[in-house]
């Protein structure tokens, strides 16, 4: 055996015995070391959270509202039964936004603007466009008041000036119709139209009908004072300073006018 060859050999014999001696000390490490504890899985439960009450709240002292499309909206007296009228897109020129007081699958029932008082019909809920208003207005008129609730909480409480006793304010549940621009300063910085009619006039001052409205003195300040009085045909009168807090009342506000 040459020279080279013994040298070959004798390295062959130092692999094996190094690859020996490292197997058997990797199974006597593996024989030697403690067994691991596996903590069994852990069963993890899932509880559904609570509904948060301060979101129920502001969510009760919110109203649906539906915009009428232009073109108008059949309107049913019950819901996906037979038309019976025609909801007008718009109403003296503003665009028809009314309260939503029911609902259905496919149908909205809201209240109309046209008389008699408090008339209400189902119109399909693709022809209208829906929103929230967070606003609502009571007419108390044993107290001879104004109250201004948002997210059903009242931010404000004006004295007013309400119907005769021959041109009584309406009582019932209406709405904001439109809001018009002011025909002189004694109205108002501004007119809000309700859904309301005199039940007593049919047409005042040559207009054609009898809306109640909310707007300005009309030179009845010092009667409506801090208490309120009975001074308008039917219509409510509040100080300016008072009508200008209700600027941003939108139309579909709903109207609760109480006696």
């Amino acid at each position: 055996m040459s020279g080279r060859q013994r040298l070959a050999l004798i390295s062959v014999v130092l692999v094996v015995a190094l690859c020996a001696l490292g197997a058997w000390q990797v199974s006597s490490r593996h024989a030697s070391a403690p067994p691991i504890a596996v903590a069994p899985p852990t069963t993890t439960t899932t509880t559904r959270p609570k509904p948060h009450v301060a979101a129920k709240k502001k969510a009760s002292g919110l109203t649906t509202v539906a915009t009428i499309r232009p073109s108008g909206a059949p309107g049913s007296d019950t819901p996906g039964g037979p038309p019976t009228r025609l909801v007008p897109g718009e109403w003296y020129k503003a665009a028809s936004v009314l309260p939503v007081i029911a609902q259905r699958p496919g149908w909205v029932e809201v209240r109309l603007a046209q008389r008699p008082n408090e008339s209400t019909t189902w119109v399909p809920v693709g022809d209208v466009t829906l929103a929230h208003d967070a606003y609502k207005i009571v007419i108390d008129l044993s107290t001879e008041h104004l109250q201004l609730f948002k997210s059903g909480k009242q931010v404000a409480n004006f004295p007013a000036g309400i119907g005769t006793v021959d041109d009584p304010t309406p009582t019932g549940e209406f709405f904001v119709a439109f809001v018009a621009a002011s025909p002189s300063p004694g109205y108002g910085a501004f007119i809000l139209a309700t859904s309301a009619h005199s039940n007593v006039i049919t047409d005042f001052d040559n207009s054609g009908d009898a809306i109640t409205a909310i707007h300005g003195p009309l030179g009845e300040d010092a009667a409506i004072g801090t208490t309120g009085a009975k001074v308008s045909h039917g219509c409510i009168r509040l100080h300016d300073s008072d009508l200008l807090q209700l600027k941003d009342v939108p139309m579909g506000t709903p109207i609760s006018i109480v006696a």
